[in-house]
C-alpha cells in the first residue's frame, strides 16, 4: 500500500479528561510494506520471540553442613515439576552454600580482640560479631557508620559478608565461601553428573552500591558462562563505535533471580532459561575492579 507524501498517521488516545489527538510528522517519503527476503523476516520473527524465563524453585529443606546441595536442588525442582535443560543457569544464593560447607559460626565460640571491642563500641555492635568482620577481612576501608571492609577474596563489602539472617537460632551466622568460584564450578559439576545436562551456576550475595542506595544481587561465584561481555570495538545500531562498554551480565542475571529469591520467602535458587551464551570458564573473580582503578582503595 502506497501513502501519498502529505497523509498524516492519526491516534486516538484517551487520558482521564479527555479524548485528544496525536500527529505524528509528515512523512517525507512513501510507506512501503517491508520487502525483506523471507529467512530476513523469519531472523526479525526469531529475534521478538526470544524470552528469558526466571523460574523459582521451591520446597528446598534447611541446608546443613556436608549436605548434598545439587541433589536437594534437582529434587526441589522435580517435586516441582521442573526439569533442567542445557544451558539453564542456575543462581542460587551464597547462604545455602555457605551452610553446605559448614561456614556457620556460634558467636559464642569467639573471643573478641581488643580492636574488635573497641570497633563495637564504636558501632554499637556486637563484639563478637566484629571480630568475624575483622578475621574475614583483608583490610578495613571505612568504619564511621557501618564496617566496610575488602574480604580476603577481594570483595568489597559491608561486614566482609558476615550475616545473621536466615540462619536459625539467636547467636549463629554464616561467612562467605571461601572460594565461591571454585564452589560454583563444583555445583555445575554435580549438577551434569546427576541432570546430564550442561547448567552454568551463578553463586549470590546482596551488596551495596557506593552511589546508589538499596542492595542488589551480585555474582561472587560463577561456572560455565562469561561472567563480561565486551562491547568494545563493535558498533551500536547507528553504527558508533562502543569504546568502553563492559557489561557485567553475571552480576545482571542474578540481580534478576534475587527478585523472586526474597529474603523472607525461602527460595534461595532460582533457574533461568532462555538466556543466549557461549560455555565460558569465567571466574566471578573478574568482575572485581583491580584496587589501582579503584576510587575508594
Amino acid at each position: 500500500m502506497l501513502l501519498p507524501q502529505t497523509d498524516l498517521l492519526l491516534l486516538r488516545v484517551k487520558d482521564r479528561r479527555k479524548s485528544r489527538s496525536i500527529f505524528s510528522r509528515t512523512m517525507k517519503k512513501p510507506y512501503r510494506q517491508s520487502a525483506k527476503p523471507r529467512a530476513a523476516r523469519s531472523r526479525a520473527r526469531g529475534r521478538a520471540d526470544r524470552k528469558l524465563c526466571l523460574i523459582r524453585i521451591p520446597g528446598l529443606p534447611e541446608i546443613r553442613k556436608g549436605e548434598d546441595l545439587a541433589k536437594s536442588i534437582v529434587a526441589a525442582a522435580r517435586k516441582a515439576g521442573l526439569r533442567f535443560e542445557a544451558g539453564d543457569v542456575l543462581v542460587v544464593a551464597q547462604k545455602i552454600v555457605s551452610k553446605a560447607e559448614g561456614l556457620v559460626v556460634s558467636l559464642g565460640k569467639v573471643i573478641p580482640s581488643a580492636k574488635a571491642q573497641a570497633l563495637a563500641a564504636q558501632l554499637k555492635k556486637d563484639p563478637r560479631a566484629i571480630e568475624l568482620v575483622l578475621r574475614e577481612s583483608r583490610r578495613i576501608l571505612r568504619s564511621d557508620r557501618v564496617l566496610i571492609t575488602e574480604t580476603h577474596h577481594g570483595f568489597v563489602c559491608a561486614n566482609a559478608g558476615v550475616d545473621h539472617s536466615n540462619v536459625p537460632g539467636d547467636d549463629l551466622v554464616t561467612l562467605l565461601p571461601r572460594d565461591p568460584d571454585g564452589s560454583a564450578e563444583k555445583l555445575a559439576a554435580r549438577l551434569c553428573k546427576i541432570t546430564g545436562k550442561r547448567i552454568a551456576v551463578i553463586i549470590t550475595d546482596t551488596f551495596g552500591r557506593p552511589w546508589r542506595l538499596g542492595l542488589t544481587n551480585v555474582a561472587i561465584g560463577a561456572s560455565g558462562l562469561p561472567v563480561l561481555l565486551d562491547l568494545r570495538g563493535t558498533r551500536d545500531r547507528d553504527g558508533k563505535p562502543l569504546t568502553a562498554t563492559v557489561l557485567a551480565v553475571a552480576d545482571e542475571l542474578g540481580a534478576a533471580a534475587g527478585l523472586l529469591m526474597g529474603k523472607a520467602e525461602g527460595t534461595p535458587a532460582v533457574l533461568i532459561r532462555g538466556y543466549r551464551f557461549k560455555p565460558a570458564s569465567e571466574k566471578a573473580a573478574r568482575i572485581v575492579r583491580p584496587a589501582s582503578e579503584d576510587l575508594f582503595r
